[in-house]
């Protein structure tokens, strides 16, 4: 396999990432950094090129935890570690980081480097803290006013509401990052940089921070959820868990429980309060995978969250309000589903306010050997195993497979294959021969492609079809021209 020199793609594409990176040579001194650190750490590079990473900042940068993390590194049998430390910074003060460093090799004579990327998680550790304080503070503000009962009974119940409140919306929180924790995610990016992935995150950095609606679309295994997840950790509600429910794993009578909650005794079965999704996620972001599969009698009640932001839970007949960011995805054709009765088409137009379409792995294959190379060191460091070479008759028989199962399917490809590898060879175990099932679907027509882009302008403009920020300024037409096509297009507001 062809290596490229690090430094080159690092000097591209570092400065569109919004967490601040730092490169180190074998000696920790710093080679180069992204526009991000030196904003957030308010340095030049001429301060920081070249000096050792413990120098930086009249010695600000030497914490012990850094040290046991950098040396931790250094050795040939140790490839990644990350923690989070607590230190007060020269320019910056007192901040919550989280360090992250890998061991990485650039150019043909594999150069050994270091790549350390920093998060500031001040404000989400604070929240936490703070959830806590504000638990025991309540709990101690109802002490005091069950001594004074006569004076302050009325307010001790509107505390003791608040309190319970809290503890459950913290208990649900725990209980559901306690569940998360168990898989694994790319956190750090998503893997590419073809135009199809570029472009996905030039829209998902314009999208993350508003609260609107955002409708994931592509093939089953294009990674969906990591956009999802991008706009979350890109968002101003980052500091929060992002909730997710899937709703084709959950049987259907069940996920109404799942996302609206119930009271004690409401079906056979429920012992006791039960909190939904959408209650545990007020304030927060809520991850509806698989919109496609939601029953059609709890459409009606979807809709009614994302319009009036309310709903009661099953048993219960009072009104909860909450505030949810809903980020929806499907693998499924909606408008066909519209069409064929299985959709509700007023709840298609309130998903489809900013649509963000997964392009298929077959589409981008100049992203195959950077993905690769990524599954390969996961699935290795994971085995205790070492594949350090990658044939180039391997890598061209995974770029000219048509890979139906997408992302997903190379993953499981390169696991079976690091499997079966005994050298530092990686062997495939797999025929990845293209067949007719492989191939990419017919292509739409150009009146379909353009029907359906106007149609989403539309949407996203309310309809508002000429004027400031109207569909026509928008696609550069005249308001006539416009009005025309829709109607040779059969276009109509609902």
């Amino acid at each position: 396999m062809i290596m490229v020199p690090f430094l080159e793609i690092f000097g591209s594409l570092s400065d569109s990432i919004r967490e601040p990176l730092v490169v180190l040579d074998s000696n920790l001194k710093v080679l180069k950094a992204n526009l991000s650190f030196y904003r957030t750490f308010k340095v030049k590079p001429e301060e920081t090129d070249g000096i050792s990473i413990y120098d930086l900042g009249n010695r600000q940068w030497d914490i012990p935890r850094l040290r046991e993390l950098l040396e931790d590194i250094l050795p040939q049998n140790s490839i990644f570690n990350d923690f989070e430390v607590e230190h007060d910074f020269l320019t910056i003060g007192k901040k919550i980081m989280h360090l992250n460093a890998r061991r990485i090799y650039s150019g043909a004579k594999k150069t050994e480097l270091i790549l350390l990327a920093i998060e500031d998680v001040t404000e989400r550790e604070y929240y936490k803290r703070h959830l806590e304080e504000l638990v025991e503070q309540k709990t101690s503000e109802i002490r005091m006013a069950r001594e004074e009962a006569e004076k302050g009974r009325q307010a001790a119940e509107t505390a003791l509401y608040e309190i319970e409140k809290l503890r459950e919306q913290l208990e649900a929180e725990r209980a559901y990052l306690q569940e998360e924790i168990k898989l694994e995610y790319n956190h750090e990016n998503i893997i590419g940089q073809s135009d199809g992935i570029n472009y996905i995150l030039y829209k998902v950095e314009q999208i993350a921070p508003s609260d609107t609606i955002v409708l994931v679309l592509g093939e089953t295994g294009t990674g969906k959820e990591l956009v999802a997840r991008a706009i979350h950790e890109l968002s101003l509600r980052k500091g929060r868990a992002l909730m997710k429910v899937n709703c084709a794993t959950l049987p259907s009578n069940l996920i109404e429980s799942e996302l609206f909650g119930h009271e004690k005794g409401a079906f056979t079965g429920a012992h006791a309060k039960h909190l939904g999704r959408f209650e545990v996620a007020d304030g927060a972001t809520l991850f509806l995978d698989e919109i496609g599969e939601l029953p059609l009698e709890l459409q009606a009640k979807l809709l009614r969250v994302i319009q009036d932001g309310e709903f009661e839970r099953l048993g219960s007949s009072r009104t909860i309000k909450i505030d949810v960011r809903i980020i929806a995805a499907t693998n499924r054709n909606l408008e066909e589903e519209v069409q064929k009765g299985r959709f509700r088409e007023d709840l298609w137009y309130r998903l489809n306010v900013f649509p963000i379409t997964m392009p298929p792995l077959r589409d981008r294959s100049d992203d195959i050997p950077l993905l690769v190379d990524f599954f390969v060191k996961k699935i290795t460091k994971r085995m205790g195993k070492s594949i350090e070479i990658i044939p180039t008759r391997v890598m061209k028989v995974l770029k000219d497979y048509q890979w139906p199962g997408n992302v997903r399917e190379l993953e499981n490809v390169l696991e079976r294959a690091v499997i079966n590898s005994s050298g530092p060879k990686l062997r495939l175990v797999d025929e990845l021969k293209p067949s007719k099932r492989d191939l990419p679907a017919p292509r739409e027509t150009l009146e379909t492609v353009e029907r359906n882009h106007i149609l989403g302008i539309l949407h996203q403009t309310q309809w508002k079809v000429s004027g400031k920020d109207g569909a026509a300024e928008i696609l550069g037409l005249n308001r006539s021209t416009l009005r025309a096509r829709m109607r040779k297009l059969g276009i109509g507001k609902p």
